[in-house]
């Protein structure tokens, strides 16, 4: 992992506000692929997570993680952002069968011989690294038919700004599609989920099953 990218992570993670005690149905723990607060699927698009062993990629403080944990899954969470780390285990890390790491995406499936039945990214390591280069080793570390499924926005939603924390990877839904069929993934969905009532920006969120 390159000093720079940490620290341009390090730097956005400063400007993020902790997640909320509790959502909109007094609820302690959940999962939320959205930008916006009580919006938008829960953790049901990944199916029983129950037994299942559950990577994120892009763990940030660990919220959504720790939630999958609470319904029966184990979970190892990764972050580039040391501080993202500390919170996380802060937060969470008396949840039994949760880990959270520091390290870079693409470091830490080069060295990995954990196998995994779900793996997920919200707004996280996948709308920030080349797929071609992430995609063989996310599929390389899961169980066959295991689910893989990340969220992000739309693609041309805002203006590309590399210097705040890493370039986007923006795809349309065919092109993802296309590019996880390439690298092993079957039965890839694709939502495009309308943003709440005042808002602009949309989310897409795609599903997909290791093939």
């Amino acid at each position: 992992m390159s000093s720079t990218l940490a620290e341009s992570w390090e730097r956005y993670a400063a400007t993020s506000k902790p997640r909320r005690a509790t959502n909109g149905r007094g609820e302690s723990t959940w999962l939320n692929w959205t930008q916006y607060a009580d919006h938008g699927p829960d953790e049901t698009v990944l199916g029983p997570v129950a037994g299942r062993k559950v990577l994120e990629l892009g763990s940030g403080s660990g919220d959504n993680l720790a939630h999958l944990v609470t319904l029966g899954a184990s979970g190892v969470g990764i972050d580039v952002a040391p501080s993202r780390e500390a919170v996380a285990r802060k937060r969470w890390g008396g949840l039994p069968g949760v880990e959270f790491r520091t390290a870079e995406a693409v470091a830490f499936l080069e060295g990995a011989t954990e196998e995994f039945d779900v793996v997920l990214s919200i707004f996280g390591a996948v709308w920030f690294t080349a797929p071609d280069t992430l995609m063989p080793l996310v599929r390389g570390r899961m169980s066959l038919g295991g689910v893989l499924a990340f969220s992000h926005l739309p693609p041309g939603s805002q203006e590309l700004q590399p210097g705040k924390a890493g370039m986007r990877h923006d795809h349309t839904p065919d092109e993802w599609r296309s590019l996880l069929v390439g690298h092993g993934f079957s039965d890839v969905r694709v939502s495009l989920i309308d943003p709440p009532e005042a808002k602009t920006a949309g989310t897409m969120l795609i599903r997909a099953q290791a093939a």
